[in-house]
């Protein structure tokens, strides 16, 4: 079982966001992307960031979102199973 997909996948994701906001906020600083209005500069580059890194962590994160995918399906089996057998041993034992 591969462990620790979720927390590298996570990671990842949050890596291309930090890295789209510093490029975001370059862009917003030299003037290539306008400002936020007033005091809302802040939230206008998280907002672009978010925007921009959502589309990238969908392309660029697909192997780590797939590994991810079959660590939740393996954990998920294994608790149907044991489900299963305790609900089988209740059964058996009750008679």
């Amino acid at each position: 079982m591969r462990t620790g997909a979720t927390l590298r996948y996570t990671a990842m994701r949050l890596g291309i966001f930090v890295a789209s906001f510093a490029v975001v906020a370059g862009l917003v600083q030299i003037g290539v992307l306008p400002k936020g209005l007033g005091d809302s500069n802040f939230l206008w580059v998280v907002v672009l960031a978010i925007v921009v890194s959502a589309p990238l962590s969908f392309v660029l994160l697909r192997k780590q979102r797939e590994a991810m995918s079959e660590q939740i399906v393996e954990k998920v089996d294994g608790a149907k199973a044991r489900l299963e057998a305790a609900r089988a041993q209740e059964d058996g034992g009750g008679r």
